[in-house]
């Protein structure tokens, strides 16, 4: 191929679509702001740095998060491959030492002799350019105006949120005790139980507690699947211990009954020094977050190596815009992957990465652009960004609810919901197998070294 494809983002959809691109045989100019010009959330100038929870969810055999892992595995996926191997233990989660999980895909990237890292801004979509914009949430402002120009719409926005780590050695073991829910993974999670009395302290000074103010908009549009701890204790008393603070499936060993509510903190490297509060994120001020955190159980004296704190995501109304193979309509030389697509979560972007970056090099060598399998985790995402409902657009994480449904007869062979899902993972990886043999050499190669 001599036609040059501009990957903008070096985050973990452009990563995955960089190397996509490469591997098609594509010359790749991967463009990646930092460290010239850095965000309010990133830390380093590390390629794929994950700025949020260092999991990838659960990466549990009938799970829809799962199977999109999977494909993405059968796939070749750059991103998983560093995943699987910087991996550190979270029960049925899939979570990595985030440090060394962005340093194995920045070695890779530097590497890889089709893709050169430019380390500058990307201000103008070229027209007569192949480019794939995975900038993000955090898309800087001159490249935001292109994309305002280019989609004809003003941005789209939701808040997201971080949450606080602590200090492993800082954590009151005496009180806290370690097990993971249901005993699925043995004790992967450091789990700080709550009395009764505990809770309605906690409670009350968390609502009470003071908030960073919103400066950049005037109205906020909070994403329902990561909402700031705040927020959902302002939905009722009891929301948090049906939430993040549920102590259903974890008894404390000293009792050996379930605590009234109870905070789970997840490993976050290898060294096991550092662990993350379960869905924690926040916007409260400093000092508040330290006075809230040191009010649970075992953390009353908690160093606290990370704040929660709140960042801007913004994202396009994809379904006027793209089409299955997420390409611009009416601008075919551009693509769109990762979360400005209004896909959320990790896993999510990669895989809007993956076929970004593959349909890129099919655009550059004349081939034809791919849409994945319709029941695959894959093209489920794509076919939602590309066909829902533009006025109530909102980012979506992969969910059975998205999944292409099964035939009626099916359904109702496979009554029971948990062997339902397992067939209709199992179902779908094999179509994808299929669709894989179909389109890439190294699915047959696979499949021949296998036989």
């Amino acid at each position: 191929m001599t036609m040059k494809i501009n990957i903008v983002g070096g985050g973990l959809a452009g990563s995955e679509a960089a190397w996509q691109a490469a591997e098609a045989g594509a010359q790749v100019h991967l463009y990646e702001m930092r460290p010239v010009a850095q965000t309010p959330a990133h830390r380093t100038d590390k390629l794929a740095e994950i700025v949020c929870s260092n999991s990838l969810k659960t990466d549990e055999p009938g799970t829809a998060p799962y199977l999109l892992k999977e494909e993405l595995r059968r796939g070749r996926s750059l991103v998983m491959e560093a995943a699987d191997a910087n991996k550190v233990p979270a029960g049925a989660a899939l979570a990595v030492d985030r440090g060394d999980f962005s340093a194995h895909i920045t070695r890779r990237i530097e590497s890889h002799p089709r893709i050169e890292l430019v380390r500058e801004e990307f201000k103008r979509i070229p027209e007569d350019e192949i480019t794939v914009i995975c900038t993000g949430p955090l898309t800087s402002s001159s490249l935001t105006d292109e994309i305002i120009k280019l989609t004809g719409d003003d941005q789209l926005y939701f808040y997201d949120a971080i949450a606080p780590i602590v200090s492993a050695e800082s954590i009151d073991m005496t009180i806290a005790f370690r097990a993971a829910r249901y005993g699925k993974g043995g004790d992967d999670y450091i789990n700080c139980p709550f009395s009764a009395e505990q809770y309605d302290i906690f409670y009350n000074e968390l609502i009470n507690a003071k908030s960073v103010p919103l400066k950049r908009f005037e109205e906020t549009h909070w994403f329902e699947a990561c909402l700031p701890l705040e927020e959902t204790a302002r939905r009722g008393v009891d929301t948090l211990r049906f939430a993040c603070m549920k102590p259903r499936g974890l008894p404390d060993p000293r009792t050996g009954r379930e605590p009234y509510a109870a905070v789970q903190l997840r490993q976050e490297n290898l060294m096991a020094d550092a662990y993350s509060l379960v869905g924690f994120q926040n916007h409260l001020r400093y000092p508040e977050q330290k006075r809230i955190i040191r009010l649970i159980p075992g953390l009353q004296n908690a160093e606290i190596l990370q704040y929660g704190q709140i960042h801007r995501n913004t994202f396009i109304n994809s379904p006027k815009l793209l089409e299955g193979t997420l390409r611009v309509r009416k601008q075919p030389n551009v693509f769109f992957a990762g979360q400005i697509t209004g896909v959320e979560g990790y896993v999510e972007s990669v895989g809007t990465g993956w076929l970004a970056g593959i349909n890129a090099a099919k655009l550059a060598s004349g081939g034809t652009l791919l849409e994945a399998p319709s029941n695959s985790a894959i093209g489920s995402l794509c076919r939602y960004v590309s066909m829902a409902e533009t006025k109530n657009f909102q980012p979506v994480n992969i969910t059975f609810g998205i999944l292409e449904q099964l035939p009626l007869e099916l359904r109702k062979k496979y009554r029971n919901k948990r062997a339902r899902h397992e067939f209709q993972v199992n179902l779908a990886l094999t179509e994808w197998d299929r669709w894989l043999g179909e389109n890439f050499e190294f699915a047959n190669a696979a499949s021949d070294q296998a036989s």
